[in-house]
């Protein structure tokens, strides 16, 4: 059965999940088919229980063919419970990264490159893997969701999160899937492979004294010679991200 992804702001998605006592169980076999389900309708590549409103430690993840993700390497096909992971290398790689809990938007999540996950099959046979790469990705991105924790948090610049339609303009048609949109979470898009196209601002240019504001320089962009309210100004806010304001 097709289950509603729940969205950024729903208090279910920040609990920590539970761990599976009870393996083979019917009711373990039905949440994992309405997780396959979900996952298949939202072409996600993974997506976690507390996606669907089920607060248990379970993710199911893969790709093999997926719009979404054109240049994405293959990830197997995985339905992973309880799952411990290990980072193998203090690496990190940035990579865009989507979530069916938090639609229509990407940002740029740096990421172990390298991961050691263990965990159990729905029957409680052991799992143990070392990954590399997007896979590693999407299981990071995935297990996340079992400890409360959306892409988002993860980021370490805002100004690299933002509308998919306006980041990526060809793909405005898809739906977003976690991340990386791995599934109701979904998995990423490596950073360095698709950058958002972004105009080149006009260069800086100092006001007169009469563009100043108590005292400070403004700077404006383009041609100068606007003066007093009408004047937008260019400066640098917390972590040098460019914003407007006006000199009087």
């Amino acid at each position: 059965m097709i289950r509603e992804v729940l969205r950024m702001g729903d208090p279910r998605l920040w609990r920590v999940s539970a761990p599976v006592e009870r393996f083979g169980t019917r009711e373990l076999d039905g949440l994992l088919q309405d997780m396959r389900d979900t996952m298949a309708a939202q072409n996600g590549a993974g997506l976690a229980a507390p996606q669907i409103g089920v607060g248990l430690r379970v993710v199911i993840f893969g790709v093999e063919a997926n719009p979404r993700y054109p240049d994405a390497e293959p990830v197997p096909y995985t339905e992973l419970v309880n799952p411990v992971l290990t980072p193998l290398s203090a690496e990190t790689e940035e990579g865009w990264e989507g979530c069916l809990s938090v639609p229509g938007l990407r940002g740029v999540v740096p990421r172990h490159t390298a991961m050691r996950y263990e965990g159990f099959d729905p029957r409680g046979r052991p799992i143990r893997r070392e990954v590399t790469g997007f896979h590693a990705r999407v299981v990071q991105h995935e297990c996340d969701h079992l400890d409360g924790i959306l892409y988002p948090m993860r980021m370490t610049d805002m100004r690299r999160f933002g509308y998919t339609e306006i980041l990526f303009p060809d793909s405005a048609g898809e739906e977003e899937g976690a991340v990386p949109a791995a599934g109701g979470g979904g998995a990423a898009r490596p950073a360095a492979r698709r950058r958002p196209r972004r105009p080149r601002p006009p260069p800086l240019r100092e006001l007169p004294p009469r563009g100043r504001a108590l005292g400070r320089p403004c700077w404006a962009r383009g041609p100068v010679g606007a003066t007093g309210a009408s004047a937008r100004v260019a400066s640098e806010g917390p972590g040098g991200a460019p914003y407007t304001r006006s000199c009087s």
